[in-house]
Order: structure tokens, then sequence, then C-alpha cells
């Protein structure tokens, strides 16, 4: 059974969960290693300490929040705020593709070059121990791909879509939804996925495939600790 709090809170669930393995933690806060994800988490209803602790997780780093908004205490700076739009995958979706390959730490230099370019979002040199992630090459060159980001007990987003702009037009995105989306289903667990609240064109594509916006009024916060 799929939880659908889980997705109100992704990171959390995720850094408590499947995830753990992959941050640090300090009391009740928690935020990915930072080769890996600048995702943080609080508990939903954050008392001074936490923040406390988050900071100092944080250090100088800049901190993203990803789900229901928090209130921003001083001593932290909000440096941008945007709405995103949460969209779970229909029931059964996903297939398996020819000419997909499952890519492996070999790839991490050439997948970060490809987000790099095509710019889906952020990808740091170990993003991909996230997760699995899947693409397409020509002639050796990595030119499509996408993968698993946030994972919670009962839900796995996809993430990273992106193709280079001289291979456009022919499918790969979709074709690769669909791989990520079985490798998860495979695991028990069901696809979801965000995109920006104003981003319509890939909001309708998604829509043609069948997921569904969950409008719970998630955001995604930029946050950083205010230099004493």
């Amino acid at each position: 059974m799929t939880d659908p709090s889980e997705l109100d809170h992704p990171v959390l669930h995720a850094l408590s969960g499947p995830h753990r393995g992959l941050g640090l933690h300090r009391g009740h806060a928690a935020r990915y290693r930072p080769t890996v994800a600048r995702f943080a988490a609080l508990p939903t209803r954050p008392g001074p300490g936490d923040w406390d602790d988050l900071a100092a997780l944080a250090g100088d780093d800049e901190l993203v929040l990803f789900g229901l908004p928090h209130d921003v205490p001083a001593g932290w700076a909000e440096h941008a705020r945007f709405d995103v739009a949460q969209m779970v995958a229909p029931d059964g979706f996903g297939r398996r593709h020819a000419g997909i390959e499952r890519l492996t730490a070999a790839d991490a230099l050439a997948m970060v070059a490809l987000v790099e370019e095509t710019r889906p979002g952020p990808f740091l040199e170990e993003t991909h121990l996230i997760g699995a992630y899947y693409g397409v090459k020509e002639d050796g060159v990595l030119v499509a791909m996408a993968g698993e980001r946030l994972a919670t007990p009962s839900w796995v987003e996809i993430s990273a879509v992106c193709t280079r702009a001289s291979h456009r037009g022919r499918g790969l995105a979709t074709r690769l939804v669909e791989e990520v989306a079985a490798g998860i289903r495979d695991a028990g667990r069901t696809p979801f996925l965000h995109t920006g609240a104003r981003n319509d064109a890939a909001i309708a594509l998604y829509e043609r495939l069948g997921f569904a916006r969950r409008d719970a009024g998630n955001v995604v916060q930029r946050i950083g600790v205010v230099p004493s």
C-alpha cells in the first residue's frame, strides 16, 4: 500500500528510510552528503533545536528543502522559493525498451556533462548513487538519460530526464521515463515526479502519459545559514 503522506515531505521520508545511508544526520535533521545532493530535511513541525541541528550540518552550503513549506527562522536566509507540480504515475505505468542501458559509476562524468548541457536540474558527481539511472548512447556518447532520485518506503521519484538538443523529437524521453518506471514497479514501489509548476510543456507531456497532478502545495526552498 502506498502512503500519500510521504509525498508531502519526500526528502524527510527518503533520508529517514531508504536513503539514510546517503545522508548526514544530527538529531532529527538530515541532509544528503554534499557530493550526492543538496536536499535537506526537518521534522514536519521543526523546533529551534531542529534548525540548530540543520545549521550544524549545513555549514556554508546552500541547502534545498523540498515538500510542504517551512517558515524559515532568524539566522537563516531563504534565497529562493518556487512552486512545483508533483505528479503520480497511473497504475501499471512502465515498460522496458531495447536500446536503453543501465548506467554505472563509469558513466558518472558523462551524466554530469549531459545535465550541464541540458539543465533539467542539479546533478552532482555522486548523484548517480541515489538510484538506478538509464541512458541511450550513440557511438559511445550518452545522448539521453533518466533515473531515480528521492526514494521513500512507498514511492520513487523519476528525475534527470534529459536529451541532447540534437536528439530531441525521437521519443527518447518517453521511453526512458517508461524504463525508469518499470524498474520502480519491479521494486514494488510507485513512480512519481516533479516539474516546475509553470512548466506547461512538461506537465502536458506527463499528463499525456497518464500522470495525475497532485496539488498539495509543495515547494522548493533554497536556504542557507546567515553568516555571523
